[in-house]
């Protein structure tokens, strides 16, 4: 990389006094991830940029002492500090390294006398306020003409460029603006309660306030959720559609704004003690061993016990986050007192966990379908979840919810651009031609339409996958909301 830091030879240790590998690498790049999705939430000049800021200096100063410059690079998803592969950091930030290379930065240059004005700006070309459409200009020429010279990046490419793997972490895009804040805001908490910090609370609720407010009422959103998934739903992700779609239960169940503000919050948090699980048991390739799988069960207590010692969160939160994985008639893990049910709150928030994890994908095994998972639901119900709750939630999703790709009895693919409470089994749908997969939405079908004698003229076979068949679902539901 070229810029205005002069080479300097690399030192040949990254150990501290007990030998072991110094986090600040890995801290430096988590908190630069950290501080683009804090841009893209807030306005130039907010707190809570301004604290990403001085987290990012902090760390940045630790990493210089004694040293003019550190490079920081990632070749083939390892991170090497100076030259020097730290496997472990690499491990524990895999997910900060994936999303800044698949932003195409590759390499970070960070140089002594770096200043905070340089780290805002920095952040705010990360999150794309700064990028001039078509101007062909160095990244290094565009940073330094706006006072930038103790930070290099190495080829930033487009911002809404993604290097896929299956399954990825996250869409290839979201689609609804709320949605997008959401995850992008429950990322920043969740990386915060990794790295042992306490998230900032008013910033939940304003984002729970946009969540129960608008996104639980978008088809476009929830068509990200609902439909079938081909992206590892862990994390954040998963947390925010949890508490989307029992935003949507709690409304079946006729809540009042108040109770859907708890409940949202109860199941955005419901995961968190995952933060304290290490990051290559949670990502490992394949199901956990019996050892594994005992410090798995372990995150319920880690996340009560998180979310008790943060101020202004209501009581029944870290309930639930204890409570998820309890069953209706008292089984799971952890064992309460006496054998008593978990909290309603709990139960609802149990309901959906597992109807969300299984339409996940996991890399041992692909997503269920929207209608594979109501039949696990029902399969559940009674012993482990709430029976009255499922049927409630199982009327919300419906089996073949909006966005769902089916194919028809006669041998014909559509997409799902309505359902209907009376009759979930024949959704309003939308034929795709195969042929043309992109050329607009085909005729619109009720299937609810029977022949003269009474049958009905199509039933759903199966669902499918999109990707399967270059069908772009999202322009096709934009399509039939704009006619």
């Amino acid at each position: 990389m070229s810029g205005a830091m002069s080479a300097e030879k690399p030192r040949t240790t990254y150990r501290d006094e007990e030998g072991q590998y110094r986090p600040e690498a890995g801290h430096v790049l988590r908190t630069l991830a950290a501080l683009r999705s804090t841009c893209l939430l807030y306005p130039a000049g907010h707190p809570a940029i301004d604290a990403q800021v001085e987290e990012f200096l902090r760390h940045a100063r630790i990493l210089l002492r004694g040293h003019s410059v550190v490079r920081l690079d990632v070749i083939r998803g390892i991170l090497h500090c100076d030259g020097t592969p730290l496997q472990r950091e690499s491990r524990i930030h895999a997910r900060a390294l994936s999303e800044l290379t698949a932003l195409g930065v590759d390499s970070i240059h960070v140089g002594a006398g770096l200043k905070p004005d340089e780290v805002r700006t920095v952040g705010a070309y990360l999150a794309g306020e700064h990028r001039g459409p078509g101007t062909g200009e160095p990244v290094i020429d565009l940073l330094h003409g706006r006072g930038v010279s103790h930070i290099s990046l190495g080829r930033v490419l487009p911002i809404n460029h993604r290097v896929r793997s299956r399954p990825p972490e996250a869409p290839d895009a979201l689609y609804d603006d709320g949605y997008r804040q959401s995850a992008d805001l429950a990322r920043s908490t969740f990386d915060s309660l990794e790295q042992g910090y306490a998230p900032d609370v008013r910033a939940i609720h304003d984002m729970l306030e946009v969540l129960v407010g608008r996104v639980a009422r978008s088809s476009m959103a929830l068509h990200q959720v609902m439909a079938l998934k081909d992206y590892e739903n862990r994390s954040y992700l998963h947390s925010v559609n949890v508490a989307l779609l029992t935003v949507r239960l709690g409304e079946r169940l006729q809540m009042d704004q108040k109770n859907l503000m708890v409940l949202a919050e109860a199941a955005l948090l419901h995961d968190v003690g995952k933060t304290r699980i290490p990051v290559e048991i949670l990502t490992k390739a394949g199901r956990p061993t019996d050892r594994e799988w005992r410090t798995i069960r372990r995150h319920p207590l880690i996340g009560a016990e998180i979310l008790s010692e943060l101020e202004g969160l209501t009581p029944l939160t870290p309930v639930a986050a204890l409570e998820h994985h309890v069953d209706f008639e008292g089984g799971g893990y952890p064992i309460l007192r006496d054998g008593r049910r978990p909290h309603v709150i709990s139960q609802i928030v149990s309901v959906v966990d597992v109807y969300e994890s299984v339409t996940g994908a996991r890399t041992y095994r692909d997503p269920a379908t929207p209608d594979e998972a109501c039949l696990i639901l029902a399969r559940m119900a009674g012993e482990k979840l709430n029976p009255a709750l499922v049927k409630a939630f199982v009327s919300v999703v419906t089996f073949f919810p909006v966005g769902t790709v089916v194919r028809t009895t006669r041998d014909e693919l559509a997409v799902v651009v309505q359902t209907h409470d009376d009759d979930a089994l024949h959704p309003r749908i939308v034929l795709v031609d195969l042929d043309a997969p992109d050329a607009g939405t085909g005729p619109q079908i009720d299937l609810r339409e029977r022949d003269d004698g009474g049958a009905f003229q199509r039933d759903v076979l199966e669902s499918v996958s999109p990707a399967d068949y270059d069908i772009d679902v999202p322009a096709i539901l934009r399509h039939v909301e704009s006619s």
